[in-house]
């Protein structure tokens, strides 16, 4: 049986889990459609999510529909759990991007839709809610083509819009108007068909249409629309025909070495850990053997003591789980999300998404026993690697990092509910980076004062392109010293560089090792093996921050704030009063769109400021203006320069301490 792991994606209410009930139900998985007003849906479980009715966490459940197992993951809608969704794209053969007809394309859509045509992931675009007053269908669609993807075609019209009544209807070869926009758009980006249907256009049927609308389907070159309900079933019937049709199934071999990709990890009832494994080739089997890796590039390895794959709406025990399929993995203490397993290079999980833009600081309630509360932010961690826990232990204070308001209080409510800790937050910042303004070099010389390790380290650090990261280098023989000890130049160089002259992540910048020198191993005539004479990681982990630091001091650094693209549609005659209110949150608007009594206008605002902005649009705009922001990159920052309180002994500090000491040794000598 072939195997389809199919996403659904959408903008938060756009009716996405209800879709979700809806395909379960005509595939005979439940019997019930469940409602996530009364918080009795298949897919979110937890409670809190029953609660607030949104999804949190992403969920996997499986059906069968004609020969095809589909494992169906539904995703979190809410911009504050963006995260969960990148770590599901990576994993799926095809999705569903789900548009609400009355509210149409939201900026979380096109976050989406975005990545989703990044990734060429074969997609196709459900319209719901077509039973609910206000939808669209025309007007929807030149809206779906120029915010989107001007690469649609619509599957079907749509009768009785905003009534219990309304249904969609799928078109047919009879549709004239429907064949010609096919051989438009599908000759388009094919050669062949292009010439077929110029030489002669009885020689290319309508099968053969829809054949080459399969194929580019499956390239994620264009993207059909379906119209429906979820709450009525109208138009459902018609998505699942075109699931089957037009999304590819996974292409794996059973029969090669096992690989996969660690893309969710839960905890058990009674705290086992479970690794949620898209297979990508080979077959896992209980009682295996696993390597696994992370990024790091560092090998693991522990023993498969259960699996467990999705089958007919439910999570079963299984022996093994084979190339394509998605299952659960247990026994793996060390397994993280993002590993890839086994023994071929599976695609390990990527950023598709911006990073988090904010912090804030966990304070532990009144008699919160600070042990509990670490070992449930860990737990956190562990779930979403994103939060980026970052202890101070100067000041005794946790740091996690945040999409937004949501979240910070969906993680309130889960260490009160899951793990009986009681915490409030301060109030939430801005995350900055720093940049390299220029180039800068240092050097320490092993026995030379004032070094006081027995190490010689030489580093220089130059600016590299935007979005390139932290590349280390050496200029100096891999075979000078022992690659333990220039490994531990490479990793504290990478944790130093979290906390840069302002106390920010320094990024896009090249470091260079230029000197290197190590005392061996030895000792005095027949003794025992000296520390004093002999060099080791510790003197290189000390010495390291103290010389990278100074060639970042020599070099200087550019804090960078980051900046969301924003639009908003609003009445012509309130674009004025909104102009100086812009101006005054450091926005940069373009030049406005006017369109009769509608103005649209795009440009870019601080990431610090969109929740004012959304706070003043309302009484600016009569009710009727309404915004979309989405992150869009890092600007340097203009006026102050923020400073971030440092969470380790800044080594500049340690290092005029250290050159106090020496001077207070020498003198008393």
């Amino acid at each position: 049986m072939h195997t389809l792991n199919l996403g659904i994606l959408a903008h938060v209410d756009a009716g996405k889990t209800s879709l979700t009930e809806r395909l379960l139900h005509a595939a005979g998985v439940i019997d019930e459609i469940g409602s996530v007003d009364d918080g009795n849906t298949q897919t979110d479980s937890l409670a809190l999510e029953r609660q607030r009715g949104i999804t949190i966490k992403s969920a996997v459940v499986s059906f069968v529909v004609d020969g095809i197992a589909v494992n169906l993951i539904d995703t979190p809608g809410h911009p504050d759990f963006i995260a969960e969704v990148e770590r599901v794209l990576g994993v799926l053969d095809g999705a569903v991007l789900v548009i609400s007809a009355v509210e149409g394309v939201q900026a979380q859509t096109r976050v989406l839709m975005r990545a989703l045509r990044r990734l060429r992931i074969p997609t196709l675009v459900f319209v719901n809610k077509i039973d609910r007053r206000g939808a669209q269908y025309g007007t929807l669609l030149e809206s779906i083509a120029e915010r989107l993807s001007p690469d649609i075609v619509a599957m079907g019209g749509a009768e009785g819009l905003g009534t219990r009544q309304a249904r969609g209807t799928a078109f047919t070869e009879a549709d004239t108007a429907f064949g010609a926009h096919l051989v438009d758009l599908l000759t388009s980006r094919d050669d062949d068909l292009l010439a077929a249907y110029v030489d002669a256009p009885e020689t290319v049927p309508y099968r053969r249409l829809r054949d080459a609308l399969a194929v580019q389907t499956g390239q994620s070159l264009v993207h059909p629309v379906f119209f429906g309900s979820a709450v009525t079933g109208a138009g459902v019937p018609e998505l699942i025909a075109g699931i089957t049709e037009l999304l590819p199934t996974a292409q794996a071999d059973a029969l090669a070495p096992a690989s996969g990709t660690v893309f969710k990890i839960d905890r058990g009832p009674a705290g086992e850990k479970a690794a949620y494994v898209r297979m990508v080739s080979g077959t896992l089997r209980t009682r295996d053997v696993l390597r696994f890796r992370g990024a790091d590039g560092r090998e693991r390895e522990g023993k498969v003591s259960g699996i467990s794959v999705f089958d007919g709406g439910a999570e079963i025990r299984s022996a093994s789980v084979a190339a394509g399929r998605i299952g659960t993995i247990h026994g793996l203490g060390d397994i993280r999300i993002g590993d890839t397993i086994g023994d071929a290079a599976a695609e390990p999980v990527r950023h598709h998404f911006a990073p988090p833009t904010l912090e804030t600081v966990v304070v532990p309630g009144p008699g919160t026993d600070r042990g509990a509360l670490h070992l449930a932010l860990g737990r956190l961690a562990e779930q979403d690697p994103l939060i980026n826990l970052r202890q101070d232990d100067l000041r005794q204070e946790v740091s996690v990092s945040l999409y937004g308001e949501v979240q910070k209080e969906v993680i309130q409510a889960t260490l009160a509910n899951d793990f009986g800790v009681d915490v409030t937050f301060r109030e939430t910042t801005t995350i900055c980076l720093e940049r390299p303004a220029g180039s800068g070099a240092a050097f320490e010389i092993i026995d030379k004062e004032p070094n006081p390790f027995l190490a010689t380290v030489g580093l220089r650090v130059d600016p590299a392109p935007v979005g390139s990261g932290v590349e280390f280098r050496r200029e100096v023989e891999l075979g000078s010293m022992p690659y333990s000890l220039m490994r531990a130049v490479e990793e504290t160089v990478l944790t130093t560089l979290e906390q840069g002259i302002h106390g920010w992540r320094v990024t896009d910048c090249t470091v260079t090792m230029t000197h290197s020198g190590y005392w061996p191993r030895q000792s005095h005539s027949h003794a025992v093996f000296d520390k004093s004479m002999s060099s080791t990681a510790g003197d290189f982990r000390g010495l390291t921050p103290l010389v990278l630091m100074s060639a970042l001091r020599e070099a200087g650094t550019t804090v960078h704030e980051p900046m969301h693209h924003f639009r908003i549609d609003l009445p012509s005659d309130t674009f004025g009063p909104l102009v100086p209110v812009l101006a005054r949150l450091r926005a940069v608007p373009g030049t406005p769109d006017v369109r009769g009594d509608v103005c649209v206008l795009e440009g870019e605002i601080p990431a610090a400021r969109v929740h004012e902005l959304q706070q003043l649009l309302p009484e600016l705009t009569r009710g009727e203006g309404v915004l979309e922001s989405a992150f869009a990159l890092y600007r340097p920052v203009s006026g102050p320069v923020p400073d971030r309180p440092r969470t380790d002994n800044d080594p500049l500090h340690r290092k005029e301490y250290l050159l106090r000491t020496l001077r207070r040794v020498a003198a008393g000598a």
